[in-house]
């Protein structure tokens, strides 16, 4: 005769506790995921632009408020964009990895178009909000999202 052991199963529900009911401010965090694919795809094309077409901006980069070439500042937004695309699609899914890189990211991001406000101003400004929005999304209610996922 073998034994036969059950194993405990992995989620708390299915041991007879019902599942938590997600709350409305699930959609936040869904939300806050969505936003970060799009500030990655923003950032990535920033950054693209800067490498390829410096002209596009508004001041030369030695009037930038860190005097850095284009070059520099297209591989940075590109960097940033890239991290973030990967952020936004592990939001998705609830993981707290992606919770910790989301907010880390949106933060940097937040710094970085401070700095390069000089080179296109109202593009910073809609970046530096856009980050904002995200960081709330993500820290107010994203543990909500890993019980629904």
């Amino acid at each position: 005769m073998s034994d036969v052991r059950q194993q405990a199963p992995a989620v708390p529900w299915q041991r007879g506790v019902e599942a938590p009911e997600p709350s409305a401010w699930t959609g936040w965090v869904v939300f806050g995921g969505m936003m970060m694919i799009l500030l990655g795809s923003f950032q990535a094309i920033a950054g693209l632009v800067a490498l390829f077409d410096e002209g596009y901006y508004l001041v030369v980069n030695d009037e930038l408020l860190v005097s850095v070439n284009y070059d520099t500042w297209g591989w940075t937004h590109l960097v940033i964009g890239l991290v973030a695309l990967a952020a936004g699609i592990g939001l998705m899914s609830g993981a707290m990895w992606a919770r910790v890189l989301g907010v880390a990211v949106a933060m940097i991001s937040a710094i970085v178009n401070l700095a390069f406000i000089a080179a296109f101003p109202l593009w910073a400004l809609m970046m530096i909000t856009l980050d904002v929005i995200i960081i709330y999304a993500i820290t107010a209610h994203g543990g909500e999202l890993k019980s629904t996922a």
